[in-house]
This record gives structure tokens, C-alpha cells and sequence, in this order.
């Protein structure tokens, strides 16, 4: 009897604006839990269970063994997930250590426009998403598997501004990323064709 190999889970490390969390706890709750229910670890509590006032209030050396204790989370993750809608410094340095330590990083938005600095940023260990409640577990699930390197392929092509017009649309419409519709479109002719 041949034995199945186990799949280690996927270790995330959860950031957002602890500023933020008045306004968006629910966003943050809502990738954290699809997160879990993907079976993935996730590093969270950092941001869930600290409020603005401890952190202001932590002295040099209680900061400096944090920044530690995340470079050890981070170090220790597959990938990162950070929410951006409310912006934040120590996000975006969480974001470039990460990046620094080879690690892949999604970047969700619920509203407004990507962060600045980092929409333009070319790499395809980068991938940053606005999400609805009806698109975020598309984008987690699309994203994991990435990570997990179970897709068989990244493909990536070029096309023109009518076709990038065309997918933004649907994607609005259907409430699901490009990919997500490209994908289906693809299976479906499979079917046809099968």
C-alpha cells in the first residue's frame, strides 16, 4: 500500500494597520478565517490582540524584541498577506523585509486605490489585489495555490487595452478576479473539447 505523503501547511503572516483596525476589523477577520479555512497557520495575533495605545506605550526594548520576534515570523512564513485599505509605514516595511527574504506577498485593498509605492513594483513574487466580499476567497484560494506551486504554469501574456478593458469589466461584473474568469473561460472550452 503505497503511503500519501502529507502536505505541511502553509504558514501566513497577517499584517495590517493596527490604526486601521477600528475601521476594517472585519475585513482583517475575514482574510484571517478564509486563511485558516484554507488550512493555513497564520500569524495574526500581533495585529488582532494589540491596540494603539500598548503599542505606544512600549518601551525601546519591548520594541526591539518585537521587530525581532517579526523577522522570526516572517523568516518563518511561506508568504505574507498584507491588507492595505488603511495605509501604514511599518506595513510597507514588513512588506520590503519580506521581499528582502525572498518571500511571495499579496497585497489587498478593500477601497480607495492600491498603495502608491508599491502598484508599480514589478516582480512576480508581488501581487496586489482590490477585493470585494464577494472576490476576496477567489484571490486567497487563486494565491495559495500559486504559493503552494501546485499550478502547473504561470503564464503570463500580453494583450491589448480593449482586452484589458473587456476582463476589468467582467471581473466588476462577476465579482471575481481576471485570472479566475480566464481560467473558467479555458476549463469550459476543455469540456467542450474533451
Amino acid at each position: 500500500m503505497k503511503k500519501i505523503k502529507k502536505q505541511k501547511p502553509v504558514t501566513v503572516y497577517f499584517t495590517a494597520s493596527i490604526t486601521g483596525k477600528k475601521h476594517y476589523l472585519e475585513n482583517y477577520l475575514k482574510i484571517i478565517n478564509h486563511l485558516k479555512f484554507k488550512n493555513c497557520h497564520v500569524i495574526s495575533d500581533h495585529i488582532i490582540n494589540s491596540t494603539e495605545s500598548e503599542v505606544k506605550l512600549e518601551k525601546k526594548e519591548d520594541r526591539i524584541k518585537f521587530h525581532k520576534q517579526l523577522e522570526k515570523w516572517i523568516k518563518g512564513s511561506d508568504f505574507i498577506v498584507a491588507e492595505t485599505t488603511f495605509l501604514s509605514i511599518s506595513i510597507g516595511y514588513e512588506i520590503s523585509l519580506a521581499l528582502n527574504l525572498n518571500k511571495p506577498v499579496l497585497i489587498l485593498y478593500s477601497s480607495g486605490n492600491p498603495p502608491t509605492l508599491l502598484i508599480h513594483y514589478r516582480d512576480e513574487r508581488v501581487v496586489c489585489e482590490k477585493y470585494s466580499p464577494e472576490t476576496l476567497s477567489d484571490i486567497i484560494d487563486d494565491y495559495i495555490y500559486y504559493v503552494k506551486g501546485t499550478a502547473d504554469t504561470r503564464f503570463t501574456f500580453f494583450i491589448t487595452p480593449e482586452i484589458a478593458t473587456f476582463l476589468k469589466k467582467l471581473s466588476r461584473i462577476d465579482k471575481i478576479p481576471k485570472s479566475v474568469y480566464l481560467r473558467k473561460l479555458i476549463e469550459k472550452d476543455m469540456e467542450k473539447r474533451t
